[in-house]
């Protein structure tokens, strides 16, 4: 009988493991179910919201690359217009739905997806695209459902084609003519492969038809540098895009935004005259009283003048660093002693000094080099001791050595005393030493420079840095500034007797992981080693593309660890200086080439991509020192 029961209770206890071996088999199977559908639910996916697909930077590629047509409206959350216009949108998607064969409608969320709004170049919400076979077609029409919908059918239809492109296509045949007979043209040199080209080509193409709409147009162009290779070699070109203003077949750099409206005003202002006729000579007065800056005037009898036409070319030169002037009034020229066919340059009266002449000038001819016009201004633009300023640090006072005298500057009337004592004193130094810029700058618009020397917490009225070539900086021992105090420190700097401050992390105690890590104190050890090649990225901590890139930069590492005259290296450029100023990071992460040969000459690397492939490419096209072959590797 008890046999019988322990057999019953044994069975039982066989048939409840069975039941929750099953449950746990089908609660195993949803989750693996329900985990499929979130693998599949990944970033390249596209969801729909009442009819409308949701385009993001993530899915935008594979979704465009297989479609014939796609209508594409970018919205803002915020904006009124996009709110007010989505019921009629979602109208557009279902009737373009039932069309034979139906066309995907979308939108993009512009402030959260800016990589498209990049591409696309959106300034305004709503913002209508349609894209044909890959290329993008504006919408210009009214915010009207059924104006929208004639577009979208009107360039689905197989008899469209695109208008003509505004950009001129140029060639090594056509070039010369084209060039040389425009007034102004914009010319882009351009690779098909190149990514940041693609981003630019419908930028570029928007700007090139504003600008041919002009009362006088503006030419937009471009040539494929690699096809047209004799052209690229001749302007230089060696990254894409590369863009050049050209003025009547002169090349000038272009230096202005990248966007169709910055790329319009840019051109716009530079098709104008690069210097500001003065007509009064009470302009010339206010000038030397209250300006800021030299004073640069070329005079002149008239525009048919061939020494004004020298002086302009020069001008357009370096247009964008300095505000330049010319004359024609005999009034300015009785003013200032001066004859027709000379450039003058001034400095407003606060600069003047004993030791440097009021005006310096400069005879024009028809038959002098514009350039001898520009270095003849560039030479002479900033006076003995200056001010040093944010507004003009880049464009002034980029020279090295550079000395820096640190204080309380201010010229307005109730401290214009106190600043010019302390200026004189500099005067006196200066000009001793006419192979080094001198400048005075306010302490507090330079307390991070100060602080970053050391000087911050000097307890001085007056400090003093000398920043060098390369990056090297050095600070003045503080104590009481004079002219005898400020020699001294020059001088030492001169025979080479002062050490260079350089903000660093502390040496690693162990650095033999496969990716070095670089300090400011050990910049010159590895990076300039001549007997390496090295690849450096310059990173922050709180960088999210710095994070991201760590793990794909550790695996290059270990991919080169065996490479013995090859080191893959980084560096927190926020904790860290950079010891030698051809190395920058402006942004983050910065990843440079430093090859053994030519450590002066990084090379930046300036794609998008930061996969181990790509960088490894970028490596082995650069390595001077390799061991193994890339196949080996």
């Amino acid at each position: 009988m008890e046999l019988k029961k322990v057999s019953l209770l044994l069975l039982l206890a066989q048939l409840v493991l069975i039941a929750l071996a099953q449950e746990k088999a089908e609660t195993d199977g949803e989750e693996e179910e329900w985990s499929d559908e979130e693998e599949d639910d990944d970033d390249e996916s596209v969801k729909e919201e009442n009819g409308v697909l949701v385009l993001t930077d993530a899915n935008y590629d594979s979704f465009i690359a297989d479609r014939d047509t796609v209508l594409i409206e970018f919205v803002a959350p915020w904006c009124e217009h996009c709110k007010q216009f989505e019921p009629e949108y979602e109208k557009i998607a279902s009737e373009l739905k039932e069309y034979d064969p139906p066309i995907p409608v979308a939108k993009v969320d512009g402030p959260s997806q800016p990589d498209l709004g990049v591409r696309f170049d959106i300034g305004l919400y709503p913002t209508f695209k349609i894209v044909k076979n890959g290329q993008t077609v504006h919408y210009k029409g009214a915010l009207n459902k059924d104006e929208i919908i004639s577009k979208v059918k009107e360039v689905v239809s197989p008899d469209w084609s695109p208008p003509p492109e505004a950009t001129v296509v140029l060639t090594d045949d056509t070039f010369d003519d084209v060039v040389n007979d425009a007034d102004i043209i914009l010319v882009e040199f351009y690779a098909p492969w190149c990514g940041h080209c693609k981003n630019l080509a419908p930028k570029y193409e928007k700007a090139a038809q504003e600008l041919s709409q002009r009362f006088v147009p503006i030419l937009l162009a471009k040539v494929d540098a690699t096809t047209e290779t004799k052209l690229a070699n001749k302007y230089q070109v060696t990254g894409y895009p590369t863009l050049k203003i050209f003025r009547k077949g002169k090349p000038f750099e272009y230096n202005g935004p990248r966007n169709t409206q910055g790329i319009v005003e840019y051109m716009i202002e530079q098709a104008g005259p690069p210097s500001k006729q003065i007509q009064s000579l009470k302009q010339v007065q206010e000038f030397l009283k209250d300006g800021d800056d030299v004073i640069i005037m070329g005079i002149f009898n008239g525009e048919q003048d061939p020494a004004y036409r020298t002086y302009q070319d020069a001008c357009n030169s370096i247009r964008e660093d300095y505000r330049l002037h010319h004359t024609f009034s005999s009034e300015i020229q009785n003013f200032l002693k001066v004859s027709p066919g000379q450039l003058i340059m001034m400095q407003p009266e606060k600069f003047n000094s004993q030791y440097e002449p009021k005006m310096r000038t400069l005879t024009i001819k028809d038959t002098l080099p514009h350039t001898e016009v520009v270095d003849f201004i560039t030479n002479n633009a900033v006076p003995l001791v200056g001010h040093r300023k944010q507004s003009n640090d880049a464009k002034r006072y980029s020279k090295r050595p550079l000395v820096i005298v640190y204080y309380g500057v201010d010229f307005s009337f109730d401290y214009r005393v106190a600043t010019q004592y302390w200026r004189k004193k500099v005067l006196e130094v200066a000009k001793d030493f006419p192979e080094y810029t001198f400048a005075i700058a306010d302490e507090e618009d330079y307390s991070s420079e100060l602080s970053n020397l050391g000087l911050a917490d000097s307890g001085e009225e007056v400090n003093v840095a000398i920043l060098d070539v390369g990056g090297k900086k050095y600070a003045m021992e503080p104590e009481e500034f004079d002219s005898d105090t400020l020699r001294e420190f020059v001088k030492a700097f001169k025979k080479g007797k002062l050490k260079p401050i350089v903000k660093s992390q502390p040496i690693p105690k162990s650095n033999k992981g496969p990716v070095k890590v670089v300090v400011g104190k050990t910049f010159a050890e590895i990076v300039m080693d001549k007997k390496k090649d090295v690849l450096i990225e310059f990173y922050a901590p709180w960088c999210g593309h710095c994070k991201q890139l760590e793990p794909v930069y550790l695996e290059l590492g270990k991919k080169y660890k065996n490479e013995e005259n090859l080191i893959i290296a980084k560096m927190d450029a926020t904790a860290n200086d950079l010891p030698n100023d051809k190395y920058k990071a402006e942004g983050f992460p910065t990843i440079y080439f430093a090859p053994s040969n030519n450590k002066d000459n990084p090379i930046q690397y300036d794609k998008s991509e930061r996969d181990l492939d790509s960088l490894s490419k970028f490596v082995e096209q650069h390595a001077t020192k390799l061991s193994r072959s890339r196949d080996e590797l």
